[in-house]
């Protein structure tokens, strides 16, 4: 007797950084369709994760239970849009609850709901008043955001204008998911082109030169000096403990996790970055490798009085010490894959930003030849 086909299947992906995502794989009348359900299972290490797993679990076979149903039923697909939801108690309800990382994301979000209250302050607003015709208005208030200077939050870059009006339909993307709306009134509406934003670095002379003159505040001066060296963030080497810091095979060796990423990174140093660690002594697994350097803008504050004490004319941040470990590495001849996995970026793209740069160098030291003839 042949084996009746399941029509809802629990399928399982693996993420990069370990975890499983759990989704429905859907057959109806021969097609077939997939519906991620947000839910994750981690690595079972101890008895709260493999609890955890089950509650996960528990609430997956929930959701395919519920979809079986409505198959048999004659539902399934059909959804009755709530466009009476408001949108502003949606989305700062989905901010508080859902979002997570870093706190330039969760600033970030709250900044783009703010541009939204701007452009329509109403506070009974409903999804029912979002219509392609609205949202064409909010792209042309974002658009012009940079000739309006009335607006009390100021002129957007390009490069804002993208990330705002993405956020936003990421918002609608939730509310599609969750059948508060029946399509997307995005559909034809285009979206921003950022442009290359300008990444401030060192050269090698002006590297020497920094690191030959004293830095007022040492502990944030050897920090760093340890990330041009390293290309290390500062959010991963204000964390970075003794436990993190290896030997093999006569180098010293960082395992860490990016805290951006969260991505399990093993990078071997040089002797001199090894250097820039200082002593451990009897620090234990746990104690920071650098102490307080200071919140970021004081940070920046001090890199620019030492950077201008060496005699460098430009507007660093600590992050410029990550373009300068970049930009050095391209200069020295190393390719742009190796340089992209000692950077731990995940995607080949986002270092080719750097190659231009590079190549901008190349073009400027044409430039010099003299005239000859």
């Amino acid at each position: 007797m042949a084996s009746v086909k399941e029509p809802v299947r629990l399928r399982e992906k693996s993420l990069a950084n370990g975890n499983k995502s759990l989704y429905l794989a859907i057959y109806v009348n021969g097609q077939r369709s997939y519906e991620f359900l947000r839910l994750y299972l981690i690595p079972a290490k101890t008895k709260a994760d493999r609890d955890r797993n089950k509650e996960t679990l528990a609430l997956a076979n929930s959701v395919k239970a519920q979809r079986i149903l409505e198959i048999q039923n004659g539902t399934y697909g059909i959804r009755k849009a709530r466009k009476d939801v408001r949108f502003y108690d949606f989305i700062e309800n989905l901010v508080r609850t859902h979002q997570k990382g870093s706190s330039a994301n969760r600033s970030i979000h709250h900044s783009c709901m703010n541009r939204l209250k701007d452009y329509d302050g109403r506070i009974n607003l409903t999804f029912a008043d979002i219509t392609a015709e609205w949202v064409k208005g909010f792209y042309k208030y974002l658009d012009e955001c940079d000739d309006n200077e009335d607006s009390k939050f100021g002129r957007l870059s390009p490069n804002s204008k993208r990330v705002y009006f993405g956020i936003f339909k990421s918002f609608l993307n939730k509310a599609l998911s969750e059948g508060i709306i029946d399509k997307l009134p995005t559909h034809n509406v285009p979206c921003f082109a950022g442009e290359d934003s300008v990444r401030e670095y060192l050269t090698i002379e002006e590297l020497k030169r920094l690191a030959s003159t004293e830095c007022l505040y040492p502990e944030v001066g050897r920090a760093f000096l340890f990330s041009c060296l390293t290309g290390l963030r500062r959010s991963d080497i204000v964390k970075l403990t003794w436990g993190e810091v290896s030997t093999l095979a006569g180098r010293t060796r960082l395992i860490y996790r990016q805290k951006k990423t969260r991505s399990q990174e093993y990078l071997d140093i040089t002797a001199q970055a090894a250097e820039l660690l200082g002593e451990r002594g009897d620090a234990g697994p746990d104690d920071l490798v650098f102490d307080s350097i200071y919140h970021p803008q004081r940070t920046i504050d001090i890199l620019r009085g030492w950077a201008a004490m060496a005699g460098i004319d430009k507007n660093i941040t600590f992050h410029s010490g990550r373009h300068t470990f970049a930009v050095m590495m391209l200069t020295l001849g190393t390719d742009i894959y190796t340089v992209s996995k000692l950077l731990g970026h995940r995607s080949l793209q986002t270092t080719q930003i750097y190659a231009k740069i590079v190549d901008a160098k190349k073009q400027e030291a044409v430039d010099n030849i003299p005239q000859i003839f």
